[in-house]
């Protein structure tokens, strides 16, 4: 793939494909920018090598499509300068426009989303896009799992393509961890949804010296090995047999052995520690425990390489957040380990305990990351290789 340095850009129109998919407040107000500031230093780049950059994504609140208007201040102020704003994407006035636009300037488009052919991976939605600019730059890796018309079709119909300083940075991190990490590489999965993590965490299993699963991921496994009797998932048969190949006598497998649980309704205020084989049909499991964290703990001391995603519990809950707080400040802790952290839940939870500069590096990458660590080859990169 062709990178951004590639390419003479004085006075060319940059299509650049970026996920500004971000938090909004029922105010309409951006929540947090970290996606938005991630995106800087291509586009400082862009500006000042004298580009025409047409910035082109998607805002959705609640699965509803939102003007990307709300994002021009921000903009603004993260870049210092004047951003034009259009409320359309396509058509002949959006070109006559881009078309007039000085070189080191920056416009924004409206939400890709609002025409049903970005989703579908519409070919003549995508044609019209291709209309726009000159040179294809994606760096929405946190999209490129998708093969929708701007991130699959658009760079096809285009001669020149490229990725951004961030999407090559997320591939050669990601790449790292599966092909050469410094050992021992300790892996650790949260979240609750074990489908769409279930290949990662064989993928990585295999890679990896230490794979440390958080408390719902491990109570979901025990259920489905007969190990935690009494709880029931329902889960496909493809996802059924994937939780099939793991097997719980691998020693680079580790899974909670205790908990923090209460009932389905938590604010009952019913609270309790206990082991994972005491839990009650009326119970859930809401954190790893005081013991599990001993152990996660002690392995992550050890480790050279660090990849973290998906939180160990319920930590917006003040009661069920000790889990991955602890985890967190440990991994933070460890200052000679190369230290990644990638999804929406787990960047946020990092925030949260003010350990952000403490990583090595932060994805943007929720699925896509995901998919890219359990070997599938993304649609957005293969669109750039064609």
């Amino acid at each position: 793939m062709k990178t951004l340095k590639d390419f003479d850009l004085l006075g060319k129109k940059v299509i650049l494909r970026v996920d500004f998919n971000v938090p909004i407040s029922k105010k309409g107000e951006v929540e947090d920018d970290f996606r938005i500031r991630a995106t800087l230093p291509t586009l400082q780049y862009l500006i000042q090598k004298g580009a025409k950059t047409i910035l082109i994504s998607h805002l959705e609140v609640e699965e509803e499509p939102k003007s990307l208007e709300v994002l021009v201040p921000i903009l603004e102020k993260l870049l210092g300068k004047k951003i034009k704003f259009l409320p359309e994407t396509i058509g002949e006035e959006v070109i006559k426009k881009i078309n007039l636009l000085p070189a080191g300037e920056v416009v924004l488009l409206e939400n890709l989303r609002f025409h049903p052919g970005e989703k579908k991976g519409d070919l003549n939605f995508a044609k019209e896009l291709a209309r726009l600019g000159e040179i294809y730059i994606n760096e929405a890796f946190s999209c490129s799992h998708r093969e929708h018309a701007s991130i699959f079709l658009l760079p096809q119909l285009l001669e020149k393509k490229g990725i951004g300083f961030l999407f090559e940075k997320e591939v050669t991190t990601l790449s790292k961890i599966l092909e050469n990490p410094e050992r021992p590489l300790v892996t650790i999965i949260g979240g609750v949804k074990i489908e769409t993590k279930i290949k990662t965490v064989l993928n990585l299993l295999e890679k990896s010296d230490h794979l440390l699963l958080g408390s719902k991921l491990g109570e979901i496994i025990l259920a489905k090995k007969m190990i935690l009797l009494g709880r029931k998932y329902e889960t496909e048969n493809e996802i059924e047999e994937l939780i099939d190949k793991l097997s719980l006598t691998d020693p680079k497998l580790h899974l909670p052995i205790d908990a923090r649980i209460s009932l389905k309704d938590i604010s009952s205020g019913y609270f309790r520690v206990g082991g994972v084989g005491t839990l009650k049909k009326e119970e859930e499991i809401y954190d790893i425990g005081p013991e599990t964290e001993k152990i996660f703990i002690s392995i992550i001391n050890k480790a050279k390489t660090i990849f973290w995603s998906g939180p160990i519990g319920m930590f917006e809950e003040e009661r069920f957040s000790l889990g991955t707080k602890n985890i967190a400040e440990a991994i933070a802790k460890n200052y000679s380990a190369f230290k990644v952290a990638g999804g929406g839940d787990t960047i946020c939870s990092i925030r949260k305990f003010g350990l952000e500069d403490k990583f090595d590096f932060l994805s943007t990458g929720g699925g896509a990351m995901l998919e890219f660590l359990a070997g599938k080859k993304l649609p957005g990169i293969l669109a750039l290789e064609k």
